[in-house]
């Protein structure tokens, strides 16, 4: 059974910004960064610990292309924190995981 997803309102934030970014750098580059986004948050809700600890207790997802993100999981739940490309200013990330 596929663990439950939940979407922290600041990551979902992350991710709209970072679809606005993509989609005016080349149109439908956004739609892609979704698709890939939604595909490795499918495949972690399969396999909660797909990704290994990279922060205290917080895992870090490789996108293709694209951002990285950090979450945390239980078998039953995944938490996505944070939507995060790595040329940003890893306080960013970092003080949603305090």
């Amino acid at each position: 059974m596929a663990a439950k997803l939940i979407i922290a309102p600041e990551a979902q934030q992350d991710v709209d910004e970072a679809y606005c970014w993509y989609e005016d750098r080349r149109p439908g580059l956004g739609e892609e960064f979704l698709s890939c986004l939604d595909a490795c948050i499918q495949g972690i809700c399969r396999t909660p610990d797909l990704y290994p600890v990279d922060h205290e207790e917080f895992r870090r997802a490789l996108v293709r292309r694209f951002p990285t993100f950090f979450y945390e999981c239980t078998f039953e739940q995944v938490t996505v924190y944070s939507i995060f490309h790595t040329s940003q200013n890893p306080k960013k990330w970092h003080s949603r995981l305090m």
